[in-house]
């Protein structure tokens, strides 16, 4: 069975993300709704598949996604923001392509939320992102940190459309798919180090890669993300912690005990832009 955990704050589309997963679906799943200390109008369905886990008070993103995973009963986690719309099948087509020790993200397409329908921009599909040299300079002087950007060369590669399963160097966040037992191994999320809220996929993403696990995106299936600043969780939410924690990453071991591998051995599987090469 898959767990799919929404963690939810002061929600707009909570609703239609929840009955889009029910319609969708075509195996064995239960939805566990996080409301992160408020409570939603309308609630989510009445289905017997759908848990409600109230918080009292906000306790952050990270909590909510935790306390997610520890009601959860099925083998396999999905993670996903409460402002999204998903593929026929999605879950099935998950399980299709997954070993113990990867995590999956979809092919993520972009939602118009006020139609629920894919919003057409012009862009291509975002499949693949890479996390950003960390010590180059903004417009501003400013070191830009380790942060997911979409790649776009490789998005709008014609040769990577018919790769269906590729190596990712990082996500956005927004839904992932893993094994329950990987999550526990990889101990996620870290409250205490990175905060409530902000790197949610640096963590991940590099504790899968630097433990020698994988992350892949698989193009067979997909799920539209709402990105609008007035949603749930501030985008304005203080960030120093998380920032200031994921930059042990550039040192080897310091971030996580369970590092087998350097961040110069990602740089140089990826080779993302920007990145000072040897």
């Amino acid at each position: 069975m898959i767990s799919v955990v929404i963690p939810s704050r002061n929600e707009l589309f909570l609703t239609h993300t929840v009955n889009d997963l029910l319609f969708k679906s075509r195996g064995e799943i239960e939805i566990i709704c996080i409301l992160d200390g408020y409570w939603a109008s309308p609630m989510p369905s009445g289905d017997p598949r759908v848990i409600i886990l109230h918080h009292g008070f906000s306790r952050g993103m990270r909590a909510a996604i935790n306390s997610g995973v520890a009601l959860a009963r099925g083998d396999y986690i999905f993670k996903c923001d409460a402002h999204c719309m998903f593929d026929e099948g999605y879950d099935v087509k998950l399980l299709n392509d997954i070993e113990s020790d990867w995590v999956v993200v979809p092919r993520r397409k972009r939602l118009d939320a006020a139609n629920w329908s894919i919003a057409d921009l012009g862009k291509p599909d975002v499949d693949y992102m890479y996390l950003s040299y960390p010590y180059a300079k903004d417009k501003d002087g400013h070191m830009v940190g380790l942060h997911g950007l979409n790649w776009d060369e490789k998005n709008k590669s014609k040769d990577l459309k018919g790769v269906m399963l590729d190596d990712l160097m990082t996500a956005q966040g927004s839904a992932w798919f893993m094994r329950k037992s990987y999550y526990k191994e990889l101990e996620l999320l870290d409250e205490a180090h990175y905060g409530p809220f902000w790197s949610e996929f640096q963590e991940i993403g590099l504790k899968a890669w630097l433990s020698g696990g994988r992350v892949v995106v698989n193009k067979n299936t997909w799920y539209a993300h709402w990105h609008k600043k007035v949603r749930g969780y501030s985008l304005t939410a203080d960030k120093s912690a998380a920032e200031q924690y994921v930059m042990k990453w550039m040192n080897m071991g310091e971030a996580w005990n369970k590092q087998v591998y350097s961040i110069e051995w990602l740089v140089e599987k990826f080779n993302p832009p920007g990145w000072p090469m040897k």
